[in-house]
């Protein structure tokens, strides 16, 4: 354990020159100091848990709350003492996140993700036409990656696909770790608001979305959600159903041009290649924050209750104790599906099937329509989202022929 008096920062920095690595500090404090005590940018101590055993044990326990919310504990703004917001499926504990939970898995099984399948494929090659049919290079952020998680929530959600710049700027401000606590607070009233009244109309004439499911699946079972739950639900996939999977597609666009040996192999195989670009890029880069309920022991760290907790999922996706020559990205390797890129226990990301065809379709069928495909700009000139809870690239200018 680290002295009282020599409290370190959370380590959130990436190395130079190596934008796809955590920070170098986890490689240590996985080896000499696995559930250390560190000081966050919110201003509250946490121990920091890096190793994937031990992050696992953490995510799956019960007696860790998930009330401070998914990464509060990077926002220097951050308010952790209030009460866990109805309808939060990301803060609420025990049976209330349950019940929340039990209601929006049926949309995501994956059966329901694979009759979405071919729908996803024709979103992508219609992107893939646009681009082609441009003069120049063209932003694959802006003109793919964004657009294709977005037109699929928005299709799941009922959402018009029209309003996706208002969402979208104030979904920026959400996943922003630089930003006040006022400037969120009126993303988030602005971003509420909209749902709200978007909502009321579908009280009153339902449609074929998965928002007017929920309500009539809550009422047929005699526990209908309230207005303000299906605010904050629907807010929380919107945000989470377009933020991770657009940073994952051009993220791992970025690291498959850095690695043209690995491109036959996304074709060949997409689901092992998913897995390990999952594993490898971990864009949920600052690890997930829990509340111990009552004492606890991490490894060989005795943690009390009341104490705060940050699971470091990109630390555990590069541990060598479970992923030989962890820092490598290779499409080979035994068991990929033991990464947590998407969270564990509970708490685990409902739409992760969902994610996975959209990556799937996204990279096998940009790769084998352009296989040509390269950076258009030098590759030193990108910017990072160093300063976002999802991690991933401003633009990604490309080119082809």
């Amino acid at each position: 354990m680290t002295a009282e008096t020599e409290i370190p920062a959370l380590p959130t920095a990436r190395p130079s020159g190596c934008p796809f690595d955590p920070p170098e500090s986890y490689t240590r404090l996985r080896e000499e100091d696995p559930v250390a005590k560190v000081r966050c940018p919110a201003g509250m101590d946490a121990w920091l848990v890096t190793r994937h055993g031990d992050v696992r044990a953490v995510l799956a326990d019960r007696s860790m709350s998930s009330r401070g919310g998914a990464s509060a504990h990077v926002n220097a703004g951050g308010r952790l003492d209030g009460e866990p917001v109805p309808g939060s499926i990301i803060q609420l504990d025990g049976e209330a996140h349950a019940r929340l939970r039990r209601m929006v898995v049926a949309e995501f099984t994956v059966r329901r993700v694979e009759a979405m399948r071919a729908y996803i494929q024709r979103l992508v090659d219609d992107h893939i036409d646009a681009m082609l049919a441009a003069d120049g290079p063209v932003d694959l952020v802006e003109d793919f990656a964004l657009p294709i998680p977005s037109l699929v929530i928005c299709e799941l959600l009922g959402i018009p696909y029209d309003d996706r710049r208002q969402f979208q700027a104030q979904s920026t401000v959400l996943v922003s770790t630089d930003k006040t606590f006022e400037e969120s607070q009126h993303a988030l009233g602005g971003l509420a608001g909209y749902l709200g009244t978007l909502f009321e109309g579908k009280l009153r004439d339902p449609q074929d979305d998965l928002i007017s499911r929920l309500i009539a699946r809550g009422e047929a079972a005699g526990d209908p959600l309230t207005m303000p739950e299906l605010v904050v639900l629907g807010l929380s996939l919107l945000v989470a159903g377009h933020e991770t999977t657009a940073n994952m597609i051009a993220l791992s666009t970025l690291a498959l041009l850095d690695h043209p040996d690995q491109r036959d192999t996304v074709l060949a195989e997409p689901e092992t290649a998913v897995e390990e670009l999952l594993r490898y890029l971990s864009v949920v880069q600052f690890g997930v924050l829990r509340y111990a309920t009552e004492d606890v022991r991490v490894g060989d760290q005795a943690v009390k209750a009341g104490e705060w907790l940050v699971a470091a999922l990109g630390s555990a996706n590069r541990d060598e104790a479970q992923f030989a020559a962890a820092d490598a990205l290779d499409f080979h390797r035994e068991s990929p599906r033991k990464h947590i890129a998407f969270g564990f226990g509970a708490h685990q990301c409902v739409g992760q099937q969902l994610a996975r065809v959209e990556l799937q379709e996204a990279l096998t069928r940009l790769f084998r329509r352009i296989p040509d495909l390269r950076l258009a700009v030098p590759r030193d000139s990108l910017r990072y989202k160093d300063n976002t809870l999802v991690y991933g690239v401003h633009e990604l200018p490309i080119t082809w022929g």
